[in-house]
């Protein structure tokens, strides 16, 4: 019998996309454009927007600011800055990273306008009119429509959707590594929260256990002088995908050197893909001293998850 993998990420994609077509696709677009003057509108449509433009979008019964952003617009609703991105193809990376559009990214992440923001938008929209024309002319005459444009804004956000879902995940299996090695060292812990474990090993120093960005967890001893001694650093890639894994164990490498560089005495890497070859992987990141399965981490028991425990109560010092 086939056995197909549950579709969860779609469902949840599903969800926020609801959420995210009443927030900045062309339903709040409309919702917006209901409360406020066509008149001015229009005027500033005329400013801002190529005429011929605006006439190619007249002969098929549709609106310019459905393709071209105006102050007024963004002044009233800032977040459709990013319906306007999704629109002309750019992720948010692209769009905000640079140097041009950085300053603007709290218009579609918060939905907020400061004034020195709100004196530069003419000049945003100016130069968003030029990306807006070159796009109506690449779709050509005959096929330009509400729903065209609804489609491109949605091939624009898969990509997005799938890396805020693919965050989550790693998110999740850290934190269920750090709940592991928490169970581990809950009787020697003196303190703890969502972010760090403090402990106190046999020779009655401090040990922390830390959430980090790179690399994800980390455990060093507080020592006499002040300084610390870098214990372990743990990268955990979460995702599932076997297709990918070598690529996520190359970034653990990477991550690794960083913390060769600075002196950690162990480098572990922990995969959530169960049919990981050990042998290749170690080729990929020699940097890694030692490899673990998330499952077997999870499960608590088995040769792999004695080890980890093994490792963890030697390496912290506790009894």
């Amino acid at each position: 019998m086939f056995k197909i993998p549950e579709p969860e990420l779609q469902v949840s994609f599903a969800s926020a996309l609801a959420d995210i077509r009443d927030a900045l696709l062309q339903d709040a677009l409309r919702k917006t454009i209901r409360k406020l003057d066509i008149p001015t509108i229009d005027r500033e449509l005329a400013e801002f927007v190529p005429a011929h433009s605006l006439s190619m979008l007249a002969g098929f019964g549709m609106r310019g600011e459905l393709v071209f952003p105006i102050p007024t617009v963004l002044n009233a609703n800032p977040r459709l800055l990013g319906y306007y991105r999704l629109l002309y193809g750019f992720s948010q990376k692209e769009f905000y990273k640079s140097g041009v559009c950085g300053q603007f990214t709290a218009l579609e992440t918060k939905g907020s306008l400061t004034a020195k923001n709100a004196e530069a938008l003419p000049n945003l929209c100016r130069a968003m009119a030029k990306a807006g024309a070159l796009l109506l002319a690449g779709i050509g005459t005959g096929k330009v429509s509400a729903a065209i444009l609804d489609d491109l804004t949605l091939l624009t956000l898969g990509p997005q959707l799938r890396g805020g879902a693919n965050v989550k995940i790693g998110t999740a299996a850290i934190a269920a590594v750090f709940g592991v090695i928490k169970e581990i060292v809950t009787s020697s812990i003196t303190s703890s929260n969502s972010n760090c474990i403090s402990l106190k090993n046999a020779a009655g120093r401090t040990v922390l256990i830390e959430f980090a960005s790179d690399p994800d967890i980390i455990v060093r001893e507080a020592l006499p002088s002040g300084n610390y001694r870098h214990v372990v650093a743990i990268e955990v890639k979460g995702g599932r995908d076997f297709s990918n894994v070598h690529n996520r164990i190359g970034e653990a490498e990477k991550s690794h050197q960083k913390a060769r560089a600075n002196k950690y005495t162990e480098c572990w890497t922990v995969v959530n893909v169960d049919k990981v070859d050990m042998l290749m992987a170690k080729q990929e990141s020699p940097s890694t001293d030692r490899f673990y399965r998330i499952s077997d981490l999870i499960a608590a028991s088995g040769a792999d998850y004695d080890d980890f425990r093994d490792r963890i109560i030697s390496l912290t010092g506790i009894m």
